[in-house]
């Protein structure tokens, strides 16, 4: 016979990450803000678009919205521009007249934003747990510790920090404190190319495959010259000879998105569509980049297909999203866009802003009430803004 017994509840304490994923705490150094203060409209409100028209019309151009690439059709509807996150955050510092800049992307991007803005701005981010896996892969306390390694392997004062656009605030100001710059994945190149004029080794912060990838595919070292220093071993999991013969010192980080692409996808999808072109970003992983025809940033995606043949045939490793709108938009050209991988892969961070969000941050400031504002101190924003100047001043 068998006796079946009640087990009695578990005395259990989450503990501080599992209260952070679960949305019930907040960490205040991290990318993933998880407080989003407010009743928002119900997903299922069939009067959310015209509530986020009438709201938008209400504060005419006291508000200027920002639409990431990535993010959903019914945020990017209302959008007054659309690009990647640099592209956004020069767009915001260009309308000085906006009192109210409503980012939809994520917290970095609001971020870089506010930095680039006035005083008199403010930038808002519809959703404070629209974060980024890739940016919370470096913190601050980290990458003092990596310096610190560096120093006692006596090579910090010939290392330039490049940190990718991608990162916290914190890095970028770390990155311009020790002399470094910022790159985007359109200016990779030349932000180490400059680094290297200032210094013998580079530093690249936070997205490995990046580094790696423009290292070797567009600069010409090997896949010797570079090391990945992972913050979570001593040392990096890296001995001092290591760190000393290393031309570029890779950070463990990755995109979450994109490094779901694999050579097998590539394979896959020539096997499935005959004649396709590969085109991924270079946040893949370095075997994709090389198996595939073509390695460019959103921008080129973008600009790629426009300058396509109809009839012409491309699987593209990016975001779902963008990906979906860009065979939508070039279908009618005889254009045929797939994802590169078989499975379905949103960010599903940038997919946070949705529209209920973006309705109830519209109306509370149509209302007068500001709400999830961005704020970067003025210490970090100053060596940020240093590191981002001097990007900007790459030839």
């Amino acid at each position: 016979m068998r006796v079946v017994t009640t087990a009695q509840p578990l005395d259990v304490q989450p503990t501080p990450l599992a209260l952070l994923l679960l949305g019930r705490e907040a960490d205040p150094k991290s990318e993933r803000g998880v407080e989003c203060p407010g009743d928002l409209p119900s997903p299922s409100d069939p009067d959310l678009v015209e509530r986020a028209r009438a709201a938008k019309e209400k504060l005419g151009d006291k508000v200027f919205i920002l639409g990431h690439h990535y993010q959903r059709d019914e945020v990017i509807e209302f959008a007054d521009v659309t690009g990647d996150s640099f592209k956004l955050a020069k767009d915001a510092a260009a309308k000085p007249e906006a009192e109210y800049i409503v980012f939809c992307g994520v917290h970095f991007m609001a971020e870089s934003a506010d930095i680039l803005t006035s005083d008199d701005q403010k930038v808002v981010l519809p959703d404070l747990a629209a974060g980024c896996s890739m940016a919370d892969m470096a913190t601050a306390e980290q990458v003092a510790e990596c310096w610190d390694a560096l120093t006692e392997a006596g090579i910090a004062g010939v290392t330039v920090p490049v940190s990718y656009m991608n990162s916290s605030a914190d890095i970028k100001a770390f990155t311009g404190k020790h002399g470094g710059t910022i790159c985007t994945s359109s200016n990779a190149k030349k932000a180490l190319e400059w680094a290297f004029e200032q210094g013998e080794k580079v530093l690249f912060l936070p997205d490995q495959h990046l580094g790696r990838n423009t290292a070797v595919r567009d600069m010409g070292m090997s896949l010797d010259d570079c090391v990945v220093y992972n913050p979570h071993k001593p040392n990096g999991g890296l001995t001092a000879e290591q760190l000393r013969d290393a031309k570029m010192i890779l950070w463990r980080g990755h995109c979450s998105v994109h490094g779901r692409f694999s050579v097998d996808s590539v394979n896959d999808v020539r096997a499935r569509i005959p004649g396709v072109n590969v085109l991924v970003h270079p946040e893949c992983k370095h075997e994709v980049v090389a198996a595939a025809d073509y390695v460019g940033s959103t921008e080129y995606i973008i600009k790629a297909l426009e300058a396509a043949p109809a009839g012409s045939k491309w699987a593209i490793g990016t975001e779902l999203n963008l990906v979906r709108r860009l065979a939508n938009r070039f279908a009618a050209e005889d254009k045929e866009v797939v994802f590169l991988d078989k499975t379905v892969c949103f960010c599903s961070t940038m997919n946070r802003i949705d529209l209920p969000h973006l309705v109830w941050t519209l109306e509370s400031l149509a209302e007068g009430t500001l709400v999830n504002q961005i704020q970067v101190d003025k210490e970090t924003e100053s060596f940020a803004k240093l590191a981002l100047e001097r990007m900007l001043a790459l030839p």
